[in-house]
């Protein structure tokens, strides 16, 4: 799952998102957030931010019943550390993650940054904001003022994340294949786009959607990935699925 912004959006997106963690925690091999659960995260030595409590509370509870939780850091929460690590038990990261998943050779990214032209401004300003000296500037500042200052923010990036409807990460999953023909998965966020799709050569590009528009998410096992939408229930339906080939061929 991905880009469900917790604590910009509403509190029936977070009731959903608990609920599907609790689902998680008893029916899930593993579990891939793929950025910005969070509209804002930020640790501070001995705070978090408040409106994520409850979330936080049950993915360490996903976490406490032995099942992996990998988050990949996205634009909004890309400042966490140890209460993610240790505290709550993710593995707290930032992308890309290459490995297997469900057996599937996969590259997994948020997705900013990656379109060349368009993104050139938002990377040299990621690097500022992520430079170790500003987020030990930031982390000066009390919570009550700079929590407002970031969601301010991040607000207005957020109104840009899908201008152009999802076609800059579709280019980027193209590249990803053709830079490794072996990878037979590849899976962004960020662009509010849920696509699932067999790109030419075979690969599979995926992108989960946000939450801020449904509830949508990936199912993966050996055989086969889904687009699902939870509704609460044990088996939500597919809303489009994929079977893996052996062999990747022209389509």
């Amino acid at each position: 799952m991905s880009d469900a912004h917790l604590g910009f959006a509403g509190d029936e997106v977070e009731r959903a998102v608990i609920s599907f963690l609790r689902h998680v925690a008893t029916h899930a091999g593993s579990l891939v957030i793929n950025g910005d659960l969070f509209e804002f995260w930020f640790e501070w030595r001995t705070v978090i931010p408040r409106r994520g409590f409850r979330t936080i509370a049950a993915l360490a509870d996903v976490a406490d019943a032995g099942v992996p939780v990998t988050m990949i850091a996205g634009n909004h929460d890309c400042w966490g550390g140890d209460v993610l690590r240790e505290d709550v038990g993710v593995d707290y990261r930032f992308g890309p993650w290459v490995g297997e998943i469900a057996g599937w050779r996969a590259r997994i990214e948020h997705g900013d940054g990656l379109r060349p032209k368009e993104d050139r401004r938002y990377r040299a300003l990621r690097h500022v904001l992520r430079h170790p000296l500003a987020i030990r500037a930031f982390r000066w500042l009390h919570p009550d003022l700079s929590t407002p200052l970031a969601t301010h923010s991040s607000n207005a990036s957020r109104s840009y994340s899908a201008f152009d409807k999802g076609r800059g990460l579709r280019d980027a999953a193209i590249r990803a294949a053709e830079a490794d023909p072996s990878r037979e998965l590849v899976i962004f966020g960020h662009s509010h786009v849920a696509t699932l799709e067999r790109l030419p050569g075979g690969t599979l590009y995926a992108n989960p959607g946000s939450w801020l528009d449904a509830p949508t998410f990936l199912h993966i096992t050996d055989e086969r990935i889904a687009m699902r939408q939870w509704d609460g229930s044990a088996e939500s339906a597919d809303l489009n699925a994929f079977d893996r080939i052996s062999e990747k061929t022209l389509t």
